[in-house]
């Protein structure tokens, strides 16, 4: 009877193990919408479910970091490549090689290293609503953003939560220099009429009329004006910053096996194209083979800078930068 009962709490842990591997925990960063959109393509794909939490970049490398000695999430899914540099960098995340590594853009690849997966690439711009406006000009630059004509029009994301708002910070520095960066920072907050938790957040308050101009990923704006609302989208005259969104391999992931069936089919053309299909997602995807949205903005044509994916990747340089702005242009009135 007793070989009986350990036999059968054997089989018993043995099968609960299998049913477990067949689920994926994912930390999404994406829009909802395209999170939502995963769940059921990948369960027809593979037979596998998937749950996910959606949190914003810098909110996700939060949780990985404090759930790092008892990993829940198997799978950091697209937000801001930073983060994603971060996590590996501090251990939180490994990196795998896909299978389908050659397919993936060399571009993207060589800028990140064997740190993270391109999942794929936006660029920064601003998001207008002319008619708020009100007969102001359009904004041409990061500098014009500072004019007190434009008080109370302006809104970006936080960077304690949105990755897209560190994205905005290096970016300026690097094209102006750390001290005049921060003078248009400041400037900008005089004119800001709210700071969102989600790098997205400035594009939906333009299109409902609450502001006249968001701060943020030119393909959030595009995906917004496809809905309806009264959004032009362009990149700033200086030039602007990119990301390349990540997909990473939690470190001593709960379903591993599952993760990686995840990440070899989230690198499909199939999987890629759910984002503007079903997401309404426009970036550029990262497979060379995905087809490119019809909506996506033309990263050919925008004077991207040649963003510095090392230095602004390192947890030093980012909690610096972030601090700074926290402590110096946060607390401002304005």
């Amino acid at each position: 009877m007793k070989r009986l009962a350990i036999l059968l709490i054997a089989a018993s842990a043995l099968f609960l193990g299998q049913a477990q591997a067949q689920r994926v925990n994912l930390l999404c960063s994406p829009d909802l919408a395209w999170c939502e959109a995963l769940g059921p393509a990948f369960k027809e794909a593979t037979g596998i479910d998937l749950e996910f939490q959606r949190l914003s970049s810098n909110d996700g490398l939060a949780r990985l970091r404090a759930e790092a000695a008892n990993p829940i999430f198997d799978v950091w899914f697209g937000g801001t490549g930073d983060p994603h540099l971060i996590a590996f960098r501090e251990g939180l995340t490994e990196f795998y090689e896909p299978s389908v590594w050659d397919e993936i853009i060399q571009d993207l690849k060589d800028q990140v290293g064997g740190t993270y997966i391109p999942l794929y690439a936006g660029a920064l711009g601003f998001v207008v609503n002319e008619g708020v406006l009100e007969g102001k000009p359009m904004p041409e630059g990061w500098r014009d953003l500072t004019d007190p004509m434009y008080k109370g029009l302006v809104a970006m994301s936080d960077p304690n939560s949105s990755g897209t708002a560190y994205t905005v910070i290096a970016t300026l520095v690097q094209i102006f220099g750390e001290e005049e960066a921060f003078e248009i920072l400041a400037g900008m907050h005089q004119n800001m009429a709210q700071y969102t938790s989600s790098g997205s957040g400035p594009g939906q308050l333009a299109g409902r009329g609450e502001v006249a101009i968001g701060v943020q990923f030119m393909h959030d704006g595009v995906k917004f004006a496809a809905q309806g609302f009264p959004l032009v989208t362009y990149a700033p005259v200086e030039g602007t910053g990119y990301e390349i969104g990540g997909l990473s391999l939690v470190k001593n992931a709960p379903n591993r096996d599952a993760a990686i069936a995840f990440i070899e089919w989230a690198l499909t053309p199939e999987a890629q194209m759910i984002a503007a299909e079903q997401g309404d997602s426009y970036q550029i995807q990262s497979n060379r083979n995905t087809p490119v949205a019809e909506l996506a903005p033309d990263l050919s044509g925008i004077n991207l800078i040649d963003y510095d994916f090392d230095t602004y990747g390192t947890p030093e340089v980012k909690e610096r930068l972030v601090d700074r702005w926290t402590n110096e242009i946060f607390p401002t009135p304005r």
